[in-house]
C-alpha cells in the first residue's frame, strides 16, 4: 500500500493522496484481471477447438455415409446384387467412423470444462473479500 510499507506513512499522507493511490492499484487489479480471463479463455478455446474439429470431421464423414447410403438404395432398386452389397458394407463402414469420430470429439468437449475462466473467478473473489477485510 504505502511507498516505504509502514503504517505510519499512511497516517501522514492526506485522503487525496490515498485515495489516487487506491485508485491506481484497483485499476491495476483490473487490468490484471482481464489480461488473467483472456489467458484462461484461449487456452479453453484451444482445447475445446480440437473436440469441435473431431465432430466437424464427424459430421462430413456422415454426409459420405449418407451418400454411400444412396448409392446403396439405387443398387438395391436397380436389383444389382453384388453391387448393393458392396455398397451395403461401404456405408456401414463410413456410419462407424462417424460414430468414433463423434464419440472421441464429444469426451473431448467434455474434458475441457466449463468455458468459464475459474482461475480469474476465484481471484476476484479473493480480491473483493480482501477489499471488505480491509473497511
Amino acid at each position: 500500500m504505502a511507498t516505504n510499507g509502514t503504517y505510519g506513512s499512511l497516517r501522514d499522507r492526506g485522503v487525496g493522496e490515498l485515495i489516487k493511490e487506491l485508485s491506481g492499484q484497483v485499476s491495476a487489479l483490473a487490468r490484471q484481471e482481464v489480461e488473467l480471463a483472456k489467458t484462461e479463455l484461449t487456452e479453453k478455446g484451444r482445447k475445446g477447438a480440437v473436440g469441435a474439429g473431431m465432430i466437424g470431421g464427424a459430421a462430413l464423414i456422415g454426409l459420405v455415409a449418407l451418400g454411400s447410403l444412396t448409392a446403396f438404395l439405387i443398387l438395391v432398386l436397380a436389383l444389382a446384387l453384388p453391387d448393393w452389397v458392396a455398397a451395403l458394407i461401404v456405408t456401414l463402414l463410413w456410419a462407424a467412423v462417424a460414430g468414433v469420430l463423434a464419440t472421441q470429439g464429444l469426451e473431448k468437449l467434455r474434458a475441457m470444462g466449463k468455458p468459464v475462466p475459474q482461475m480469474t473467478v476465484e481471484t476476484v473473489k479473493e480480491d473483493m473479500q480482501w477489499l471488505k477485510n480491509r473497511s
